[in-house]
């Protein structure tokens, strides 16, 4: 039996974790480390750069640059619109033509250096905006819009233009939203309705529309930023921006693809901390779509479950449908944070709150069998042959009366209640008006979540358009699965932001002494043979099983009477990828006449493949516990990923793993374990003990600053399998493939 040699996680356990890997821990302040930089281990930006982009969205003045008032002329409708916004926003405007003398009126300027006053904002209505840059810089213009198409959506060729207008932005100091942008950041915006706002981000304008028109249904918009093709100014700049101002309660993002994996991280960082809400949809889940994505923006999309286990880590939250992110985004913005977690489903049907309540469950939400007392106290209301449990059926009638709001009172006031779902299927006016009035009314009362699924196609309907909708308490839903969608969204996060603690805080500044260690062990460009690679796990902390190196079949004799057997003979060598395919791996050796055998046999097919071995590997045979695989791989948006799944062939056959993007915390290597559908095995199954999962945990951390330290000089490694042995036994790294970068 095999004895840990992980070490015993306290309760401190990043300081456990710091030690074990031979940093000294930084002291403390506030509970973050006095000497917190602003770069990690791997030089990296720890903290998002938040631009000041007041005068993005309010300038003081603003130069309307290929300005026109010829009428048939595309910029002359984009002239007379940025005209009205700026009077909107009380901006002075500058138009900018070398050949007018005057655009509606107001005196035209050759040039930006002709300008009587510095400019907060640009327009380029220019098909190139390149020439232009420049002069900008010099002008000291704090913002520029490029409208212009033909960049990186294009192809190689625009990507190269897109990339010399950004080195000409970054020399010119001007920031920069666009190129392949348009107008919607200068919309009209309701200034009359209150509470507070969503922000909203889109790639694609149009993609926006359905956010934006929530304005007419009475939820406040407060800005637009249409990024396009993301030069300069990116998607995470006005994450981070929003996520500071006081006004926004939610921020919704459709996403085609990511300019730096990094950047969004930092900014998604940043709307956590201030428990912002971000809702987004990223397309590219598909193949399909993350092609359409790329020939649209030009982004690179990167894989998929990289991206979804990266918002989840801080707290973004994914939605699929336009519909969606727009219910999700209001509930969010509107909602105060919940004061319990159970759901009560009510209805003036019985049908109808059986079924919602089967639907609230199958997504994972709390329904709890309301007290006696409490089924009592409704009961006063509603006849007794009805279930008032939770679902609570109210009959029909008793909503027609005074007693309608008494049930509602009474359910909110349960404390063991946070938020009350009532669907209301179509319109029945001597009932649903009613209802829907004393829905509104209780709303008014409580700072519980008060959600109602109007179910009529129609939608024009009195309690609907103005009894609902002129709520500002009540959230109003089409679908019962979008309304599930959005309440469990809250929850989540309302639980997320509650416990979260920023995972760059933690992050390692400073390389550890493992990290010296390793970089003796590197081969750039080159695959390590299995000793050299285990060489590299025992240099972070992570066990490996007693073995030797041997060069000739006596010495494995004396190695295997060392280790112990049985033993295990592995051919250890640079080039070799999968031994077992290729018969090299011996197993079960239990004499010293089976070694000979087996160290000869694995040399002739070493040389008859034309493999060039380093030597033969005598192990230690370690059976018993569950086999994981634990990897490092490179993400093009996110750089090092850290994975953990099922191991052995189980890796290949059902490919059960679960990804992060490092840094991140004990918690999230925990989280990463559930989101395994063979999660049962580590707890044990048919009579097996349960495996000790703080070890494995622990590798997970340990591969993770090995990531982290190495970054680019690592490109893959693979350990495979990481065997997990029972409770307080640890875990042993059986094998292990690394290729250096």
């Amino acid at each position: 039996m095999l004895g840990s040699t992980h070490g015993t996680l306290t309760t401190d356990s990043r300081r456990a974790r710091v030690i074990a890997c031979g940093e000294q821990p930084s002291p403390m302040v506030h509970g973050r480390p006095a000497d917190v930089g602003d770069l990690d281990v791997s030089g990296r930006p720890l903290h998002a750069d938040v631009p000041d982009l007041d005068r993005f969205f309010r300038p003081e003045s603003v130069a309307v640059v290929g300005a026109s008032d010829a009428e048939g002329r595309p910029n002359t409708g984009i002239t007379r619109q940025l005209l009205a916004w700026a009077d909107r926003v009380g901006a002075r405007v500058h138009p900018v033509h070398p050949t007018r003398d005057a655009v509606f009126g107001i005196p035209c300027f050759s040039s930006l250096g002709d300008l009587p006053e510095q400019v907060d904002l640009a327009v380029l209505l220019v098909s190139d905006p390149l020439p232009l840059i420049e002069e900008l810089g010099s002008a000291k213009v704090k913002f520029a819009v490029a409208f212009a198409s033909g960049f990186a959506e294009t192809g190689e060729e625009g990507a190269a233009a897109q990339a010399r207008l950004a080195r000409a932005v970054e020399r010119a100091g001007t920031r920069l939203l666009g190129p392949n942008t348009n107008l919607n950041a200068f919309e009209r915006f309701r200034d009359d309705l209150d509470g507070p706002a969503i922000a909203l981000i889109t790639q694609s304008g149009h993609q926006g529309r359905p956010v934006f028109a929530l304005q007419e249904l009475g939820i406040r918009l407060s800005h637009w930023a249409p990024t396009g093709n993301e030069a300069d100014l990116e998607t995470a700049d006005f994450i981070s921006y929003f996520a500071e101002r006081p006004e926004v309660g939610a921020i919704a993002c459709y996403i085609e693809g990511l300019k730096n994996g990094r950047s969004f991280l930092l900014a998604a960082d940043r709307a956590a901390r201030r428990g912002v809400p971000v809702v987004a949809v990223k397309v590219g889940r598909t193949e399909t779509g993350a092609r359409t994505a790329a020939s649209h923006t030009g982004k690179l999309t990167g894989a998929d479950d990289v991206v979804d286990a990266a918002m989840r880590q801080f707290g973004v939250i994914r939605v699929d449908g336009l519909d969606e992110l727009q219910d999700t985004a209001t509930l969010l913005a509107r909602a105060h944070a919940p004061r319990a977690e159970g759901v009560v489903v009510y209805s003036i049907s019985g049908g109808t709150g059986a079924h919602v309540a089967d639907l609230a469950a199958e997504a994972g939400l709390s329904l709890p069998v309301l007290s006696e007392a409490k089924q009592a106290e409704l009961h006063g209301w509603i006849p007794e042959y009805l279930s008032v449990a939770n679902p609570v059926d109210n009959g029909g009638h008793p909503v027609g009366d005074w007693r309608g709001r008494k049930i509602i009172d009474a359910i909110l006031d349960d404390p063991e209640v946070g938020v009350l779902i009532c669907p209301v299927t179509g319109p029945f006016p001597p009932l649903s008006d009613k209802l829907v009035q004393d829905l509104v009314d209780a709303a008014e009362r409580t700072d519980k979540l008060v959600c109602v699924v109007w179910g009529s196609p129609v939608g024009t309907e009195a309690a609907y358009r103005e009894t609902l909708l002129g709520s500002s308490r009540v959230v109003t839903f089409r679908t019962v699965a979008n309304c599930l969608t959005a309440v469990r969204a809250h929850l989540d996060h309302q639980r997320f932001v509650l416990g979260y603690r920023s995972p760059f805080d933690e992050a390692p500044r400073v390389p550890s002494p493992s990290y010296r260690k390793a970089q003796a062990l590197m081969r750039p460009g080159q695959q390590l043979s299995e000793h050299a690679a285990k060489q590299l796990l025992r240099a972070y902390g992570i066990r490996v099983p007693r073995e030797q190196l041997v060069t000739s079949a006596a010495a494995a004799v004396r190695a295997a009477g060392l280790v112990g057997y049985p033993v295990v003979m592995k051919a250890s060598g640079a080039q070799i990828a999968h031994k077992t395919e290729l018969g090299l791996v011996k197993i079960g050796l239990t004499s010293a006449s089976q070694v000979r055998d087996a160290y000869r046999e694995l040399t002739d097919i070493a040389r008859y493949e034309q493999i060039k071995l380093d030597g033969v590997l005598v192990c230690q045979m370690v059976e018993r516990g569950v086999e994981m695989v634990v990897g490092v791989g490179h993400d093009r948006l996110f750089g090092p990923t850290v994975t953990v799944g099922l191991g052995g062939v189980l890796v290949e056959v059902l490919r059960d793993a679960a990804v992060r993007v490092p840094p991140f915390g004990e918690d999230q290597a925990r989280d990463m374990l559930f989101e395994l559908r063979g999660r049962a095995l580590l707890d044990g199954v048919r009579g097996r003990p349960p495996a000790d999962v703080d070890a494995l945990v622990e590798v997970v951390l340990r591969v993770q600053r090995m990531a982290l330290e190495l970054g680019d000089q690592i490109a893959e490694l693979d350990i495979n399998p990481l065997m997990v042995l029972p409770r307080g036994q640890g875990a042993v790294a059986l094998d292990a493939l690394a290729v250096c970068g």
